[in-house]
């Protein structure tokens, strides 16, 4: 009879221990989460799920969504900085509007813009110098500043903002933000 219960107790622990490897898609809280695999991170924004493309380096944040005709409604943007700072984000090549959100170190939001389409550069009166002081086009572009420091930010389709019920100092939750941290580069 002992030896028939422990027969049911191994089978018991190999289904359970058969299936753990089927939850690699979320974590403990149930949510899905970015794998540091990958270069999209799951974000849950008041209730609805967006799939963001990670920007971790300088030359990713430099480029951020420039040239996209485009935007996903639940796509986007998540732009992660070594450290917190001062952000003025523009709109450099971009094709499509974008709603944009700064957030501190913690998640909360700082700043929220509505960034509309920029006319394009003029090579005849606004040629590329390579030089930011000294482009005409560079320095004519809109910044939308953070207000605070920030270590994160979040573009999105334009027009995303206005179905969501975001306040500054709102919390957005991005799952794991010390293993993003720790990627930034």
């Amino acid at each position: 009879m002992a030896s028939a219960r422990f027969m049911i107790l191994m089978g018991v622990v190999a289904l359970v221990a058969g299936l753990l490897p089927l939850t690699g898609c979320s974590n403990n809280t149930g949510k899905p989460s970015g794998n540091a695999d990958t270069n999209i991170e799951s974000v849950k924004i008041d209730g609805e799920w967006f799939q963001l493309e990670l920007a971790l380096d300088g030359e990713t944040r430099f480029k951020g969504l420039s040239g996209r005709d485009h935007i996903e409604p639940d796509g986007g943007m998540l732009f992660v900085f070594p450290r917190p700072n001062d952000q003025r984000f523009v709109m450099r090549d971009c094709l499509v509007p974008i709603d944009i959100i700064y957030l501190d170190p913690a998640g909360r939001i700082t700043a929220m813009h509505h960034m509309p389409v920029e006319p394009p550069r003029d090579p005849e009166t606004e040629p590329v110098t390579g030089v930011g002081a000294t482009d005409k086009y560079e320095q004519r572009l809109k910044r939308y500043p953070s207000r605070y420091p920030a270590q994160f930010v979040i573009e999105l389709a334009g027009g995303t903002l206005e179905r969501l019920d975001l306040s500054e100092g709102d919390l957005i939750d991005l799952n794991d933000p010390a293993g993003l941290k720790a990627r930034a580069k």
